[in-house]
């Protein structure tokens, strides 16, 4: 009688594993985790559909006739910002804090390349760089590297926080540096994203409002002064106060009363998906710093809600996340990178509704722009990492070393 040895079931022993299942991913994780996580994605998704809308014809025609120029660059960037992500979301919270002094420097100094030969003028600010023929805006790595070591500073010294001492060395020298080095390069609109991270984060810390107050009064006067010495910032915010006038239009009044048409004329479902008129050069950075006001045009006050959905649903998922974390790094990351992103999406859309003069800021995950997708992307890895159910927090990491060495 002759015996059958079935193969085992299961698959063999020398199968490679780097393939890991969505449901195996996230079943372990909580609702806002999964919420936060499938709203990102869907913004990215949405954003490259609106990407192709509203710049084949500015692609067509700064690219010999190839109207898909621009939106096979940002999908590039998306498929290498996800699996970054994702990447990130794997490290241990540990080690995203024992890097953080590292990554900081490394930001810093990549935006001090900004004023060597490596950098790019556009728009009259200096924020960019091209290495390699890939070009980018370092101060996009900077709001990431600022966020984790502000938390990473203020978490070890949640004790002593009410005195102010214990604020400016290394907190307010290291942050005073990012702003500098951005300030430099005349980029007044991430200089604000950045102060309004700086006091989030400090404020999530648990920072004394009195002293909050002082550094708000201070930085609003550095940054009203330095304004001033820009005439074309000048005469923006100026046309914004005063309001636009017919010898305006031509030059400071343009991209906001383009954008306002845009928006009107798209009432409650918009002229189609693919249909804007705005973008047949009459919006200048359609694709960009006015993708909302495309949406709007062309998918009307229906599109423009269900964006406007989208961010408050991230930033009640993310608010959620932050209440629940009992450890302070991962507390202060979170909160950092939700009023990073979720502020940065309201300076943006006010811009475009007239509350605000232009600011050149993106609409976060749906403008065009490489560095701001991969460092949005970034952050929200970061995110998941220090929030992954089953991770070890720093603070219980600590615990466990002190007890092992007793």
């Amino acid at each position: 009688m002759t015996t059958v040895v079935r193969p085992p079931s299961h698959s063999p022993p020398n199968k490679p594993r780097m393939v890991v299942s969505v449901r195996r991913l996230f079943q372990a994780e909580s609702g806002e985790y999964v919420v936060m996580v499938a709203t990102v994605l869907f913004l990215v998704a949405f954003g490259l559909v609106m990407v192709l809308s509203s710049s084949f014809v500015g692609s067509a025609l700064g690219n010999d006739g190839n109207f898909f120029a621009t939106f096979l660059r940002q999908a590039f960037w998306a498929v290498v910002g996800i699996p970054l992500m994702l990447i990130v979301s794997r490290l241990k919270p540990i080690q995203i804090k024992r890097a953080t002094p590292a990554i900081f420097l490394a930001a810093l100094v990549f935006q001090a390349l900004v004023f060597t030969a490596l950098g790019i003028t556009s728009g009259g600010n200096r924020n960019w760089v091209n290495i390699a023929g890939f070009s980018g805006q370092p101060s996009e790595l900077v709001k990431v590297a600022l966020i984790a070591w502000m938390a990473a500073i203020l978490s070890d010294r949640l004790d002593r926080l009410h005195d102010y001492r214990v604020l400016l060395r290394p907190l307010a020298v290291g942050v005073a540096v990012a702003l500098a080095l951005v300030i430099a390069g005349r980029d007044l609109g991430t200089v604000g994203i950045m102060t309004m991270i700086a006091l989030g984060v400090s404020f999530l810390a648990g920072v004394r409002l009195s002293h909050l107050v002082a550094v708000m009064g201070a930085l609003g006067a550095f940054l009203g002064i330095t304004a001033l010495l820009s005439p074309s910032r000048v005469a923006r915010i100026m046309t914004w106060f005063s309001g636009c006038t017919e010898a305006d239009y031509l030059t400071t009044c343009w991209q906001s009363v383009h954008s306002t048409y845009a928006l009107g004329s798209g009432g409650l479902l918009g002229v189609g998906l693919g249909n804007s008129r705005a973008k047949w050069s009459w919006l200048p950075a359609a694709e960009t710093d006015f993708i909302f006001a495309i949406v709007g045009e062309e998918l009307g006050l229906a599109g423009t809600t269900l964006v406007i959905v989208a961010f408050v649903v991230l930033a009640i998922a993310m608010t959620r996340m932050v209440r629940a974390q009992q450890d302070p790094f991962a507390r202060i990351v979170t909160g950092g990178v939700m009023v990073w992103l979720i502020g940065q999406a309201l300076v943006n859309i006010a811009v475009v509704l007239e509350l605000l003069p232009v600011l050149g800021v993106p609409l976060p995950f749906m403008s065009v722009g490489g560095s701001a997708l991969l460092s949005s992307l970034a952050a929200i890895g970061v995110v998941m990492a220090l929030n992954r159910a089953g991770s070890e927090s720093v603070s219980d990491y600590r615990a466990r070393r002190r007890a092992g060495t007793r």
